[in-house]
């Protein structure tokens, strides 16, 4: 099975973990050529894709299984449907500010499909926990002091994080007298 990752952002990047721990071929798909380097090197990416790129993404029409969507800006799908094969499955989750457009007559001539997933219940979220407890699957997080946060919200404005904030309120609380 092949899939695609677009975005190498806070899902993204545990997303390539999860499918490269189900043993898929996983592609990053960006628009970023130096994000590369990263996917493929520290997450185990086997091939990355600039979006921009026409001749690459021309070289991969139709060699996908599955594409996991993980922008939330506002982006094309008409490309990505493209690189899915035959009964092919684009499914988004990221969440983008305004509708994006969807281009029906590609997916009706490939039978492909599009669909969204925001949460799984108690025993998906259960069983996702243990698969990433198995494989050491965790998130590549930066640790930051509560006093750093309007930096903090400066830099994410930026793209200026890899690939989550965590806040540490711990030592900021005073206690009770």
């Amino acid at each position: 099975m092949h899939v695609g990752v677009v975005g190498l952002g806070g899902l993204g990047h545990v997303a390539v973990k999860f499918a490269k721990a189900m043993g898929v071929k996983v592609t990053v798909i960006s628009t970023s050529p130096k994000k590369e380097e990263e996917a493929i090197k520290h997450l185990g990416a086997d091939s990355f894709l600039v979006s921009r790129d026409q001749h690459r993404m021309q070289a991969a029409i139709g060699t996908m299984d599955g594409i996991i969507d993980t922008v939330s800006a506002q982006h094309p799908l008409l490309p990505l449907i493209g690189l899915l094969k035959s009964h092919g499955k684009l499914v988004m989750v990221g969440v983008p500010e305004k509708p994006l457009e969807l281009p029906v007559f590609p997916l009706l001539t490939g039978r492909k499909m599009v669909a969204g997933s925001l949460i799984g219940g108690m025993k998906e979220t259960q069983d996702m926990i243990d698969f990433a407890a198995k494989h050491n699957i965790t998130a590549d997080i930066e640790v930051i002091p509560i006093d750093y946060l309007n930096n903090a919200m400066e830099r994410l404005a930026k793209a200026d994080v890899r690939y989550r904030f965590v806040i540490d309120i711990g030592n900021t609380l005073k206690a009770s007298p």
